[in-house]
C-alpha cells in the first residue's frame, strides 16, 4: 500500500518492534490519526503548484478534477499519488458527511465507515482517479454524500 507517511509513523510509535498499532492508535486517538490520514504531501504540493487550494471541501475534490493529469507521465508518481488522492477524498468524507469514520481492513488499509455501516475503499478510488481519471474523485463523494 503506498502511504509514504506510515512507516515513519510506524517507527515513530514503536509498531516495527510489535508496539503500538494503528488500528489501536485509530481506537485511542482517531483524531489524531484522521490528522495523519489527511496529510497528503504530494496531492497537496501538486494542488498548490496548479493554483488550486485544498481545503478540504468537497468544491475541492471538483477543482481536482479539473487538474490536467501531468503525472501520468510519471509511472513512480501515479501509486503515491493516487494513495495521497485516496486519502484526500476520505478526508473530505469524514469531515462534512456526519458519522463517517476512518476504519481499517484487516490487512491495515484504511477505509471510510458511513453511518450505514457501509466502507468506501477510498484508496482504491484514488488510485483508479490518478491513473485514469474515473471515477472522479467529486463524483464518489457525491454518491457518498447522498446516501
Amino acid at each position: 500500500m503506498n502511504i509514504p507517511f506510515l512507516d515513519n509513523w510506524r517507527k515513530r510509535h514503536g509498531e516495527e518492534d510489535g508496539g503500538v498499532a494503528l488500528s489501536d492508535a485509530l481506537s485511542g486517538d482517531p483524531e489524531g490519526v484522521a490528522q495523519l490520514l489527511s496529510e497528503c504531501e504530494l496531492l497537496r504540493d501538486q494542488a498548490r503548484r496548479a493554483g488550486v487550494e485544498l481545503d478540504d471541501t468537497a468544491d475541492s475534490l471538483a477543482a481536482l478534477d479539473q487538474l490536467l493529469p501531468r503525472w501520468r507521465d510519471d509511472a513512480e508518481v501515479v501509486p503515491w499519488l493516487g494513495g495521497d488522492a485516496g486519502l484526500y477524498l476520505g478526508t473530505v468524507i469524514v469531515r462534512t458527511v456526519p458519522g463517517s469514520v476512518w476504519a481499517l481492513w484487516p490487512d491495515g488499509q484504511p477505509v471510510v465507515r458511513l453511518p450505514s455501516g457501509r466502507e468506501v475503499d477510498v484508496l482504491e478510488d484514488g488510485h483508479s482517479w490518478a491513473e485514469t481519471g474515473t471515477p472522479e474523485l467529486s463524483q464518489t463523494y457525491a454518491e457518498v454524500a447522498e446516501g
